[in-house]
């Protein structure tokens, strides 16, 4: 039997050590999401039914930063929650809630726009307050939609060549609109990233604040924002504690589009979670209830009683970052 060659050799040494290095560029990408995450896997968001029937959605942090604006987006132009789900479906199937650079010809980000047909710019359509508030704007000269079969009311606006498409994700879009839009307290977590080196702090939750729900969100209660009106400072940059780490958010004491104080302000305690790994937020106070990232559940817990008494525990939303 003839000896292997001398070429034999180095391609098998050549192999197994190609099949070395695949290995431990595997495990170091394990290693390195189990690191930033805390060794709990890669992160993620759930929402539950209000109503305890055990309904549920679980998607990715991307996703909740995208529904948060697509909602925050609606709920400030006076847009209802029905709005809002048309909204939250339409994107699901379009983009999966992610803003993507491609699509169907010229279509592009979460609503699959494209600017050959007037739907803006890329840069624009790339925006996701742009393209949300845009959607809305097309949808509220629908006659009617709200009492339209979702898939009706989504296809009138987009035009697409599979108008069924939109239905399947209804039970989803809903739980997520109910969510979002407050009226089902306590039921958006996210794992959140706990350790994680922060990039922005409170400025950059208040920055993103003013992006989705307009300049008028960091008013005091009862502020009115416009020529001649007389405005009460926003809340300090450093927050409450002075830290510069919380941002205080007061909720308004009157309702908007139907909203009650309440619903207000798990909306923005929501948005604030669903946005935890973008901007690095680590908890959330409101109405007695509190969310701290990396708890092993995630969930609302009861939050400690503010002894001051200064402040009404729904009269304001407490968002403290990692910075």
């Amino acid at each position: 039997m003839p000896e292997p060659s001398p070429s034999s050799f180095r391609r098998g040494r050549l192999l197994r050590s190609g099949a070395a290095v695949v290995v431990l560029l595997a495990l170091a990408g394990y290693l390195a999401v189990q690191y930033v995450t805390g060794g709990t896997g890669a992160p993620r968001c759930e929402v539950v039914s209000g109503k305890g029937d055990g309904a549920s959605f679980e998607f990715a942090p991307e996703q909740a930063v995208n529904a948060a604006t697509i909602s925050a987006v609606g709920t400030a132009r006076g847009m209802p929650e029905r709005a809002v789900t048309i909204a939250l479906a339409t994107a699901l199937q379009e983009s999966g809630l992610r803003n993507i650079q491609h699509g169907d010809r010229d279509s592009l980000g979460l609503f699959q726009q494209r600017p050959s047909q007037g739907w803006g710019t890329k840069k624009q359509i790339m925006d996701p307050t742009y393209a949300a508030g845009v959607f809305y704007e097309h949808l509220a000269k629908v006659t009617g939609y709200s009492r339209l079969p979702l898939t009706v009311a989504a296809q009138r606006v987009q035009r697409s060549g599979y108008p069924q498409a939109y239905a399947k994700h209804e039970p989803d879009a809903t739980l997520l609109a109910a969510a979002l839009t407050g009226r089902a307290a306590a039921t958006l977590t996210c794992d959140g990233r706990p350790g994680a080196d922060p990039t922005g702090g409170a400025d950059s939750v208040r920055a993103a604040l003013v992006r989705d729900f307009g300049r008028d969100v960091l008013q005091e209660a009862g502020a009115e924002v416009g020529a001649g009106a007389t405005t009460s400072p926003s809340p300090s940059p450093t927050g409450a504690d002075g830290d510069g780490r919380t941002v205080t958010v007061p909720v308004p004491t009157g309702t908007t589009a139907g909203t009650t104080l309440r619903q207000r302000g798990w909306e923005l305690a929501h948005w604030a979670v669903a946005n935890s790994s973008a901007l690095h937020i680590v908890r959330v106070s409101y109405a007695g209830r509190q969310w701290t990232a990396g708890n092993t559940d995630s969930e609302w817990r009861r939050a400690t009683a503010d002894k001051s008494g200064s402040v009404k525990p729904d009269a304001e939303v407490r968002i403290v970052t990692g910075q």
